[in-house]
């Protein structure tokens, strides 16, 4: 017990895990690497400038490659990548199969013959055959049916930035939008779904606004609502278990009557599943009873955690664009991410392949540079998921832990972020890794799953759905109490496994109340999501019934529920945060403070009166040695460690 290390709130900070902050930039340097290697090897030029099926970069000189015809040409006058038939699309490999030339400028009308095609490069000197056809001979020689584009020649237009023809009108890739969304049936639906996309884009728009403020009203308010909302839903869970097991045992009765008078298989079939659902109902109700009767009291500290919560926010209030500035860093990175393995996808040493036109192929150890691009994913944006944790952590523990509220950092969270920065980014980069290793071998038993399906047998699908469930239950407990040990780490600027380690006993040492707080207080948030979405559905619905200018306004109705459900999530994911770093916070304070002198509580008055109402029921029950009386003994009983 001596050994016992006490914890000190906000006393100090230390760097924690350097190690791993030094690994974790050596991995970055590896993921800039293969952005320079990428852009070194022409992969950006070819990127951006495109080329044709020859391997030549358009809008510049080429150099010759071995054994390719065509290969090697001066193009610097040749700044687009046209392909001659647009609409032949590969929808198992999602690329389009066409031969692709480089081409001086893009057919701004629709060409139908090839008279249309030799005109057009007689006049605007772009043609559009391949480059060993002349343009005098596109009606005389027969190679022009080869070596032409397929007529009629949609009207194209050049891409912004990436110097390729596509096709004005969509139409022509209907087949790979049906292949992508599988209820649509024809190309006339698409184009009456993307109509009342765009026809109301304005009411979308205002509509995602709304769930924005929706949410952040809620997030204000549920503080007031907390204890109604939490009692209103125990009476609806108890009243609609009993309503479903009476139903089911009437049922019961009323078909065994009418199994005796008609002594049909069918009807006794039905009332043995009727038996069955209602014994099982019955279980189910009196199992929940149990559980209520249980954390009845739990329920309280949930109600006063909520509430408390809503103050922080209040104290707090750049916590609520939280979730904006890790949206937006996520989204950069992706952004990068997705050019570099656009650069990837062109890099390499060029190739011919079985038609003898030209791919760009990595060959030797360098073809592993995906799978590292591919981690590098996954560990970065856990990362930066990490590190919102840890600034919500660091702010949520300098307010519990500051006695006068007036005495608070200026912006507590810029202040954790400085600590962050300074302190503990070796932690957050601990605890993205080991995420990491446990998303990563999901992600590839998924994508075997996908590739063998219909493939393997019952067994082996079972197998393989069993351990991707296995994995996601880790991960999830992982992810939990990674963010607990953010939290011990922001109170006692501990190493992340000693963080872990403290914050796990604390966890267990409450297990019941743990389970109290996830199961009401994540069914409260999830309530409130669906408030949102319903409201703002709602709304939508009234304001798109007004809407006479397009056909079909489903889409833009699943848009918007989608988009409200999103917001709706990332605030109320902060909220679900902040109560888990309060609940820890208020652990460590009631097993180490028992409010006397020298050992005063920090809470909040409300989770004050939590406590009282705890001592007095303990009092009142003689102080019986069952699992309340051990959770609340820390309370009372810290002097004696």
């Amino acid at each position: 017990k001596s050994s016992k290390r006490e914890w000190k709130p906000l006393e100090e900070h230390n760097c924690t895990d350097v190690p791993w902050l030094l690994l974790f930039i050596l991995f970055c340097i590896g993921m800039g690497f293969i952005c320079g290697f990428s852009i070194a090897t022409g992969a950006a030029a070819r990127l951006l400038s495109g080329y044709d099926s020859y391997g030549n970069i358009c809008g510049q000189k080429n150099v010759k490659v071995e054994g390719i015809v065509n290969s090697g040409l001066d193009l610097t006058h040749k700044k687009y990548v046209f392909f001659l038939d647009p609409c032949n699309i590969d929808l198992v490999h999602q690329r389009i199969k066409s031969l692709a030339l480089c081409v001086s400028a893009c057919p701004r009308k629709e060409l139908k013959t090839l008279a249309d095609i030799q005109k057009f490069a007689e006049t605007n000197g772009s043609t559009l055959c391949s480059y060993e056809l002349q343009s005098s001979e596109y009606t005389t020689d027969p190679r022009a049916a080869k070596l032409c584009p397929k007529y009629p020649v949609p009207e194209s237009a050049p891409i912004p930035f990436f110097h390729r023809c596509a096709p004005v009108n969509i139409s022509c890739y209907a087949k790979f939008a049906e292949a992508l969304i599988t209820f649509v049936s024809d190309s006339s639906v698409l184009h009456r779904l993307i109509s009342g996309v765009m026809t109301s884009k304005e009411i979308i728009m205002g509509l995602c606004l709304l769930s924005l403020v929706l949410s952040m009203i809620l997030m204000v308010i549920i503080r007031y609502i907390s204890r109604v909302l939490v009692w209103i839903l125990t009476i609806l869970v108890i009243l609609g278990s009993l309503g479903g097991t009476g139903v089911l045992w009437w049922l019961y009765a009323k078909q065994q009557l009418s199994a005796r008078a008609l002594e049909t298989q069918i009807a006794k079939d039905n009332l043995q599943a009727l038996l069955i659902y209602a014994i099982a109902a019955t279980v189910f109700t009196v199992i929940l009873f149990l559980i209520m009767l249980i954390m009845r009291k739990r329920v309280a500290l949930t109600i006063a955690l909520f509430h408390v919560a809503g103050k922080v926010f209040i104290h707090l209030p750049l916590l609520v664009f939280q979730p904006f500035w890790t949206f937006f860093v996520l989204i950069l990175f992706w952004t990068y991410w997705i050019t570099v393995l656009l650069f990837l996808g062109t890099t390499g040493s060029p190739v011919p392949n079985e038609e003898g036109f030209v791919e760009f192929r990595m060959v030797g150890p360098l073809k592993y540079m995906w799978w590292y691009h591919v981690v590098g994913l996954v560990w970065i944006s856990e990362f930066i998921l990490a590190c919102q944790q840890m600034t919500v952590a660091g702010a949520v523990v300098t307010y519990y832990f500051t006695r006068e509220k007036r005495n608070l950092p200026f912006t507590p969270i810029l202040a954790s972020v400085n600590r962050l920065v300074c302190y503990h980014l070796g932690t957050v980069a601990k605890g993205s890794f080991i995420i990491t290793l446990v998303k990563i071998p999901r992600m590839i038993l998924m994508y075997i799953h996908t590739q063998l399906k219909g493939k393997e047998n019952a067994c082996a699908r079972c197998m393989l759905k069993a351990c991707i469930c296995c994995l996601w239950c880790l991960e999830k407990c992982l992810t939990y109490l990674n963010q607990n040990a953010y939290t011990a780490t922001a109170i006692n600027s501990t190493n992340f496994c000693t963080s872990a380690k403290d914050a796990f006993v604390i966890l267990v040492e409450n297990a019941l109340r743990v389970a109290a707080i996830n199961t009401v207080g994540d069914f409260m948030l999830f309530l409130g999501k669906v408030l949102i979405v319903c409201s703002t559905g709602l709304a939508g619905i009234m304001l798109l019934n007004y809407q006479r200018d397009y056909t079909i306004w489903v889409l833009p109705l699943i848009i918007v529920c989608l988009f409200a459900f999103l917001v709706a999530h990332c605030f109320l994911s902060i909220y679900e945060m902040v109560v888990d770093v309060l609940f820890l916070c208020f652990a460590i304070d009631t097993k180490y403070n028992d409010g006397s002198p020298g050992r005063e509580f920090y809470m909040d008055k409300v989770l004050m009166e939590f406590v009282e109402n705890s001592r007095k029921s303990m009092k009142e029950a003689g102080r019986a040695g069952g699992a309340e009386s051990r959770e609340l003994k820390p309370m009372v009983g810290a002097d004696e460690e």
